[in-house]
């Protein structure tokens, strides 16, 4: 019996891919939070894991080494957030504290996905080996 490794973890897979594409714009907007005119952006995680499950882990095959590989850097769709308070008069913005909450909370989702996976790694390792050592 074959093991489908997509099938077992390609849900995480997207959600790691996901939470890191979001943190990174994240801390783009915390870079950019005493710039003026800067417009906060963000991902909308529900909306970026839809448009992933919808692909089903559709890649190119790359047929000459000149060639550009299949697989795309990011197909997260980045929007702009609508801000929760009043503009403070130079266009930006970025709220840190709201930027700093999501980036937290997007931290521990990525780790418990990540706790997650090695669990189910062991518990492969175990049944591969009939449970016998580590």
């Amino acid at each position: 019996m074959a093991i489908n490794l997509d099938k077992l973890v390609g849900f995480h897979q997207n959600a790691l891919k996901i939470r890191n594409d979001k943190m990174e714009v994240i801390a783009g907007n915390l870079a950019n939070a005493n710039t003026p005119g800067y417009k906060s952006r963000g991902i909308d995680f529900q909306k970026a894991m839809a448009q992933a499950q919808q692909s089903g882990g559709q890649s190119m095959t790359r047929t000459h080494e000149k060639h550009m590989s299949g697989g795309m850097v990011s197909s997260t769709e980045i929007g702009f957030r609508i801000p929760s308070q009043p503009d403070t008069g130079d266009g930006n913005t970025v709220e840190v504290q709201r930027e700093r909450n999501e980036f937290l909370d997007t931290g521990m989702r990525y780790q418990a996905t990540i706790e997650f996976l090695n669990g189910k790694v062991k518990g492969m390792k175990k049944a591969i080996s009939g449970g016998q050592g580590q």
